[in-house]
């Protein structure tokens, strides 16, 4: 099978503009110190020439407001988004906004419903609300979604929600929260759940907190970005926030995880190339016992390993990018696992590299490696642990094989195999011998 991840010259400049946009107009926004929304006001105008060279919301297709990008071109293009925090906001794909119009859009080619276009699809597209997605939960491993304990029940023209969720983020700044709940408890897990539309001043709905983090430790409420915690206590909500036939919520998760993966692990790599250019830079610049850093060999090893890494991640996740485009989901399940945790680790490795590079000046806050560092720690974390993923994979790669009491190449064996084999042959060379 031939394996294409080339792009159409057209999109290559689209690549290029891209690459100098990002470097020019949103890098200089990450030093200032505003308000969300006074950033947002401040980023218009950027969305504005976004739109103007149709690269807005392109992870949608066009019936839906956005550029119907294949996979391909959305990684590539996530790779220079990944550089700046700012940069999805700019470009109409930011998380879990982007997901969720996925999720809202794979609700409506399931039912048909186009009032869901209107009522949510729309408005998100635009900015004009925010959301959350609200599926993990303090009490049950977030690696195992079948232990899900929220509950819906259906009660006339109503479904009533009730159970608990955290690290909902933007919960605590969001318009609508999808959430993920139990429908029925007597089929199997993956058939047994749905997935809800909750206005977020739903009677009942309660936002606890922000939850503090490796990357926000000092938390303040109601900031973007954040993550809350939330509890649901006999929230109703009409039977048309159901997105989706009942059921479903595994498929939608999938539908939503898949490509959000191949999209999380091409950011890692904007975010991994800018920390590999900082380490060049000082490389060349900083001069210590006698000779530039650049000139010591363990610097030289830290150089090369890093590009190593990100040029096999870069592959591994194109490859799976395409596959994703050609068969779908479900059958790159292997190779969305294996990016998602030699992704995660490539991004570690780089920033940690360039802060070493750096020194103290790397460690402090005058330079963006620290924070860096820390908001990647949580890659190996979230969209599943690298554990469960690497899990994945060895669990299929064993059902190719069984188990043997003498090994398929244990040689003595293979010896007696082949004299069987080739016993006419091996007499006739022992007779030319003689």
């Amino acid at each position: 099978m031939a394996w294409d991840f080339s792009t159409d010259a057209q999109y290559e400049e689209q690549l290029a503009w891209m690459r100098e946009f990002v470097r020019d107009e949103v890098f200089p926004i990450e030093t200032l110190s505003l308000e969300h929304d006074q950033i947002l006001a401040l980023i218009k105008p950027l969305q504005e020439q976004v739109k103007a060279r149709g690269l807005w919301a392109a992870h949608l297709p066009p019936e839906l407001g956005g550029m119907g990008f294949g996979q391909v071109k959305l990684g590539l293009m996530h790779e220079i988004l990944g550089q700046s925090m700012y940069a999805p906001v700019v470009f109409g794909n930011n998380a879990p906004d982007s997901g969720n119009a996925e999720l809202l859009a794979a609700g409506m080619e399931m039912t048909g419903r186009e009032d869901i276009r209107e009522r949510w699809l729309a408005p998100l597209l635009s900015g004009s609300i925010r959301s959350g997605f609200s599926m993990t939960e303090p009490n049950t491993a977030g690696s195992d979604p079948r232990l899900l304990k929220t509950r819906a029940v259906k009660d006339g023209d109503e479904w009533v929600i009730n159970g608990g969720k955290w690290y909902t983020t933007n919960g605590s700044v969001a318009d609508i929260l999808i959430v993920m709940a139990v429908t029925n408890p007597d089929v199997h897990p993956y058939q047994g759940s749905s997935m809800f539309v909750v206005p977020v001043d739903t009677p009942g709905l309660t936002i606890l907190r922000d939850v503090g983090a490796m990357d926000h430790p000092d938390v303040v409420y109601g900031q973007f970005g954040n993550h809350a915690e939330i509890l649901y206590e006999d929230v109703r909500v009409p039977a048309d926030h159901l997105i989706g036939d009942e059921g479903s919520g595994f498929l939608l998760a999938q539908t939503r995880l898949g490509p959000g993966r191949i999209h999380h692990c091409m950011r890692w790599l904007g975010q991994s190339q800018r920390a590999f250019d900082m380490m060049c830079e000082r490389a060349l610049s900083r001069f210590t016992h006698g000779s530039l850093l650049a000139e010591k060999q363990t610097v030289q090893n830290w150089i090369a390993d890093s590009q190593a890494e990100m040029h096999a991640a870069r592959l591994m996740t194109l490859h799976a990018a395409w596959k994703l485009d050609q068969v779908g989901a479900s059958a790159s399940r292997d190779e969305i696992a294996m990016i998602k945790y030699y992704g995660a680790g490539v991004l570690h490795n780089v920033i940690d590299r360039a802060i070493q590079t750096y020194g103290s000046l790397g460690y402090s806050s005058d330079m963006p490696l620290e924070s860096m560092y820390r908001a990647a720690r949580a890659a190996r974390i979230y969209d599943g642990p690298d554990e469960v993923h690497r899990q994945t994979v060895a669990r299929h790669a064993l059902k190719s094989y069984e188990a043997r009491d003498v090994p398929t190449d244990h040689i003595p064996t293979r010896a007696a195999a082949a004299r069987i084999k080739f016993a006419d042959v091996l007499e006739f060379l022992e007779a030319e011998k003689v």
